[in-house]
This record gives C-alpha cells, structure tokens and sequence, in this order.
C-alpha cells in the first residue's frame, strides 16, 4: 500500500553527496524527528538530550541488535532550526553502503524519504523564509566563484526580500488611501487621489528599473558566461583556453586542425563564472571529422553569451578573420589580438574599420603579456554598471526577472490610464495587478503549483 504523503510527515533524507568522504550525514526533520533517531540510538536518550547538542553513540540494528555504525546525533529543537521543527542529523562515517543503510533503518522505523529540495521547503512553509531566500540556498550551493557566492549570502539575509516587501509596502498604502478616497469622496478629489496614483507608480517603477538592470549580471552570476574561444586554426585559442584554466587541458600545436571538437570548462575571472568554449579553427576543409568541429564551432557562436575572437597579428587579415568578424558583430565579443611578441604583420588600418578600438586587445600567450586587461575587459562587459555586487541587491534568475517585468507593466498601465484620463477604480485595478506580482517573486502571493515546482528543482536532502 502506498505511503501517504502529507507535510506533517517526519522526513528524511542523506544530506552530504554520494561517495566515499570523512562523514555522511543523515537527516531527519519532523515532529516526530527526535523519538524516531532514539529507536536505533544506543548513547544517551535523544528525547531527554538539551537542543544544539551533538551526542556519541551507536545505530542499532532494532531487529537483529547489530551495531551498523558509530556516529554523532545532532538533536536540534524547533522552532530555532532550519526547517522550525525538530531536527536530527545523524553523523556517519562516510561511504555509500554504510549510510544508506542507516538512512533504511530511519525510513522503516517511521519517517519518510523526503522529496528533492523538501527540508528547504518546509522552511518557506513555516515561514522562516520567503522564496527569494529559499532560491539562494541553490544559489549558495552551485556558486562558481566568490563574488556569485557573497550575491547567494546576501541573497540568503533577505536582501531581496527587504527591498520587495517595502516596494509592496509602499503600493499597500497608496492602494489603502485610494480605496479610502472613492469611499468618502467628499473628503478628497480625483486631483489628489490621480497625482497620489502617479506619484507611487513612478516611485516603484523606478526602483523595479535598477533591479531589472542587475537581471543580466545576477543570471551570468548564478549560471556562468557561455563564452566562444574563436579564430582560424593556429591563432592561439587553445593557449588562452589553458592560460585562463592554468591548465594543459587543450592540445597546441603548430599543425593546423588539432582541435577537432568543443571543449568546455568553467573558469573564475575576477568573480565572473565564465564556461569557456575552445572550438576548431574555423577554415575550409575537406577532412570529415575537422569539417563537423568547424559547424559546431559555428553553432558555439550563435549560443554564446561572450565571443573571443582570437586574430594572429604576425599574419595578415584572411578571408576566415573577416568572415569571422562578420559573423560575430551583432554578438558580445572582445577580439584578441595574439602573437605580439612576433613582427606584426596585421593592417590595423583595415582591422580598424571592421572593430571599434574599445573591442581589441592585445597579447601574448608566449609572455603571458595582455591577459590581465582581457580579465579586465571582460569583467567590464558584464559588471560596469554594478561596481561592487557586495553591496548591491540582485535580481538573480529568470523566475524573479520575469515577474519584475509584469509589474512593470501593470505600473506602466498605472500611468498610461491616469494620463488617458480613466477611472480611478480601473487604475487601482493595475496598481494592485504590480502587488501581486511583487508578492510571487517573495511567495507572498505565489500559487501552490509554482512553489511545488521551484523546490522540486532542488538536491535531495536539501
């Protein structure tokens, strides 16, 4: 018979990742948490330990009285935990096999696997957090670099979630006196009433605006910068691939067509998340294998957030360099110009009617000469707007971007309808519309299926 599943269940899950480490740690949140980890506990009695204490003891087998593990029980008493119940975790010596039977004995003796992301959610449904932190949690985890993960903390201190509810706040009291005015117009006139509207729309419009402008930065934060290493074959592209990941991880050669395929890896460059793109040199070709990298080359390009167009100064402009740089123009890119430690033989009169001057950067991957203004460069791209995300709320995924847009719409409204002259019942309508999609980014006002699915999204045992 199935298990029925409700939130009142006490759950459980293994917590650390799969594999073979120091420790593995099984936890348990739930009403029900502490009796349930005393059934298999030979130490002191769980149920009479003080909260925030970690205790030494056994997991015993119940039904056959083996000793399974040796191990540290952390009791945790709600509502001061993660999820505001009692929590549990079991510390066990790492490994697969011994962790996942001491997860058995919890489940049979009465808890429940918990769903993926289950723990965090029930700390959004108790209240100790609101969507926006709950969202940080991941963040926190999958950050790349320390600068995603001070966003991810900052994020986690409810920064967001300060500056929505105080937007909303203010739209609350304008809706509030609104409905006041049409109640007791005798008290009021539609002047007052329309220039109180105007006022607060533009107010909140405002402040959505430069949450919006952080959406890129906060996206390429959270998700990295999908960036295209491009160039005809020779020119130093896969010398940059290993100089940005301090790494052999690309053949070089001076053979033409060695790269045949798209190689990808994450590099931090000055807090930016960057998953590199090493592609085939881009040339005619009759080599089957060497014709299929250059399409994917091709295709790496049109996908990419960034493009570094790698260019042999020791070389004159060729017919693949110009077809290159057509072909990356209407793209975020920085063209690299390499080899400058050999005589240049490169027109930069003609380069120069081709890419504006603040695009082109110069190096060297023999004397490692330049690199640091491309990390600079690139930086610049992405963050120049935002000086110091430490201190800056971020707008840091699609979900919250995308509501932010639809309340600025209905704001937008706001003011179209006050100029158009309409009612002022009709344009409270869109003043309340821009609440309500404030109150979704924080779960105030989120239905129960979008908040099934965020969490669905997160690890298991989180």
């Amino acid at each position: 018979m199935a298990q029925t599943v409700t939130e009142y269940d006490t759950i459980a899950a293994i917590s650390t990742p799969p594999g073979e480490g120091a420790i593995s740690i099984v936890r348990l949140s739930g009403e029900t948490a502490v009796q349930t980890a005393n059934k298999l506990f030979k130490g002191k009695d769980l149920t009479k330990v003080p909260t925030n204490t970690i205790n030494y003891g056994h997991i015993i087998d119940p039904d056959s009285g083996e000793v399974v593990d040796e191990v540290m029980a952390s009791v945790m008493r709600a509502p001061r935990t993660y999820t505001c119940e009692d929590i549990v975790e079991i510390n066990c010596h790492g490994g697969i096999v011994g962790t996942n039977r001491v997860l058995q004995l919890v489940l049979g003796a009465g808890a429940r696997m918990a769903e993926p992301g289950e723990f965090t959610k029930r700390a959004f449904l108790n209240g100790r957090i609101d969507l926006t932190e709950a969202e940080s949690v991941m963040d926190l985890i999958r950050a790349k670099t320390d600068r995603a993960m001070q966003v991810a903390v900052d994020q986690l201190d409810g920064d967001l979630r300060k500056l929505i509810t105080n937007l909303r706040q203010e739209i609350l009291e304008v809706l509030a006196q609104v409905e006041v005015n049409i109640d007791y117009p005798e008290y009021d006139t539609d002047e007052m009433t329309t220039k109180m509207l105007r006022e607060k729309a533009e107010l909140v419009l405002s402040r959505v605006d430069e949450l919006l402008q952080t959406a890129n930065q906060g996206q390429v934060l959270r998700e990295g910068l999908a960036t295209a290493i491009v160039g005809r074959p020779n020119v130093g592209k896969s010398s940059l691939l290993n100089h940005m990941l301090q790494e052999d991880k690309a053949i070089v050669t001076d053979v033409p067509g060695t790269t045949r395929d798209v190689l990808e890896e994450y590099v931090n460059v000055r807090g930016v998340p960057l998953k590199l793109v090493d592609t085939a040199g881009i040339r005619k070709t009759e080599d089957k294998v060497e014709k299929i990298g250059v399409e994917r080359s091709r295709k790496a390009i049109t996908q990419a957030d960034l493009v570094l167009l790698v260019l042999d100064a020791s070389q004159p402009l060729a017919a693949e360099d110009r077809e290159l740089l057509d072909l990356t123009k209407d793209k975020k890119r920085i063209v690299v110009l390499n080899k400058q430690d050999l005589p240049q033989q490169l027109d930069m009169a003609a380069l120069a009617n081709l890419v504006p001057e603040e695009q082109i950067i110069r190096t060297s991957m023999l004397d490692v000469s330049g690199v640091d203004a491309l990390d600079k460069q690139i930086k610049n791209l992405f963050f120049g707007g935002i000086e110091n995300s430490q201190s800056t709320v971020m707008v840091t995924n699609a979900r919250q971007s995308g509501l932010l847009r639809q309340a600025k719409a209905s704001l937008k409204s706001v003011l179209s309808g006050i100029d158009a002259g309409m009612p002022i019942d009709l344009v409270q309508i869109d003043m309340t519309a821009a609440w309500d999609k404030l109150g979704e980014i924080t779960g105030d006002a989120a239905p129960d299926e979008l908040i099934t699915q965020l969490f669905s999204q997160f690890c298991l045992g989180k």
